[in-house]
């Protein structure tokens, strides 16, 4: 399995569509930062990215200090960092009088219907939740705004169908709805990003872009293969077909810490994942991402978390009950 695939794997995320927008020029709405949207999206996320769905007709799309970017039916627009930007039929209008984000939001997902009556622009908007680990490790190296076209890719087609079936089913009074378009929007969001790291760019930095790498790809598809081995660069350069030098270089370049310093960083979001989802003991735990003695994987668990790995699984225990 493919670092990607075992990354989505291991990590939760929680998506959501929840609005459906229908807007007729001229109409200009802005979207605020994430970080205020986050405790009426989902209570209690760590980190909320947000993306759009153009299903029909065109817009531009406005942040500070950045020229507007054109947008047609199609894209999928992601902001990795969650940031505020202004979506309109064209740039520089005034954005109509805010709606609060509660009252927005009472029914999801939202049936839009807004604008001066002219050309007609749909979207779909929605988004993720994940923890902060999770998006410092996936979104690392990604631009403030994402943009990709999902109707070149086989599987993009069949979202934006999906989307649609499931839009009006969540209108209808049988059941599910609401989660089938919470998988939807996780899906959607793996999509742009495999679309994203299929478009050449040499000069991209970040964790997508090691994936991407073949030496650096390589050597992180070993070490999430085998978390648990008793890895040095060497052995790690070995595996791939490089030199200690070139590899933990090329690594350094483009994931931002050494091999060894990401193998930690792995190890901790598997033993994660473990402690908030199975009842596994300590020691097994340790054992299985590579720690001889709960000792140490107690010690590496507290520098990342801050708080030992006992603690740290009541704490998340209590929290999942109150959500």
């Amino acid at each position: 399995m493919d670092a990607l695939s075992e990354t989505l794997r291991v990590v939760r995320l929680v998506g959501a569509i929840f609005i459906n927008g229908k807007f007729t020029a001229p109409w200009c709405y802005d979207s605020p930062h994430a970080d205020i949207a986050a405790p009426v999206l989902e209570p209690g996320a760590e980190r909320v990215v947000i993306f759009h769905l153009i299903t029909e007709g065109e817009c531009f799309i406005e942040m500070a200090g950045q020229q507007p970017v054109h947008v047609t039916a199609g894209d999928v627009v992601v902001f990795p960092q969650g940031d505020a930007h202004r979506m309109s039929s064209q740039p520089h209008l005034p954005p109509a009088k805010p709606i609060s984000l509660e009252v927005l939001l009472q029914r999801r997902p939202r049936q839009l219907n807004s604008g001066g009556g002219g050309a007609t622009t749909r979207m779909v908007c929605g988004y993720l939740a994940c923890e902060a680990r999770l998006a410092k490790l996936l979104l690392a190296g990604l631009p403030s705004m994402l943009h990709v076209n999902v109707r070149g890719s086989n599987a993009g087609t069949w979202l934006e169908a999906s989307v649609r079936y499931a839009l009006a089913e969540a209108r209808s009074p049988r059941p599910g709805g609401a989660g089938v378009l919470s998988k939807l929007a996780e899906v959607l969001f793996i999509e742009v990003l495999r679309l994203y790291m299929s478009e050449r760019d040499d000069g991209r930095t970040g964790w997508l872009a090691g994936v991407n790498d073949r030496l650096v790809g390589a050597a992180l598809a070993q070490l999430h293969k085998r978390p648990a081995n008793a890895w040095t660069v060497e052995e790690l350069a070995r595996a791939v077909g490089a030199s200690r030098s070139v590899l933990a270089e090329r690594f350094q370049q483009l994931v931002g810490s050494s091999p060894m310093q990401y193998l930690t960083q792995w190890r901790m979001l598997l033993a994660a994942n473990l402690l908030r989802n199975s009842n596994s003991s300590l020691m097994n735990i340790a054992e299985g991402v590579g720690y001889q003695t709960d000792t140490a994987f107690i010690r590496a668990f507290r520098r990342e978390f801050g708080a030992p790995p006992a603690t740290w699984r009541r704490t998340q225990s209590r929290r999942e009950q109150v959500m």
